[in-house]
């Protein structure tokens, strides 16, 4: 019994390890060719006056727009693999300060 539980309890916590998201990775795999030099008019990373009025729209919005596409951006950015909840994430990151 004591077997069974240690397995489920290590499983758990790969599962949960595995299913991290690592925003600036990520980031920088996909958003950062567009988005640190504001090419194309992409809002500039870390820039909170650039994503100011954007992130008036709502979240929602910008999800909808990301996956999508809009403008020069194509539909889903170069995030192929990236759910709405991490998109989400990398907004939030991109519209920070650094």
């Amino acid at each position: 019994m004591k077997k069974s539980g240690f397995i489920a309890a290590a499983l758990l916590v790969l599962s949960a390890h595995s299913q991290a998201f690592d925003v600036e990775g990520k980031y920088k795999q996909t958003c950062a060719a567009c988005h640190a030099a504001a090419v194309a008019g992409a809002p500039k990373s870390f820039d909170p006056a650039a994503w100011a009025p954007r992130m008036e729209l709502g979240m929602e919005t910008l999800v909808q727009s990301v996956t999508n596409g809009k403008n020069v951006m194509p539909p889903r950015g170069l995030c192929m693999d990236c759910t709405p909840e991490q998109y989400e994430a990398l907004i939030k990151y991109m519209a920070s300060p650094k």
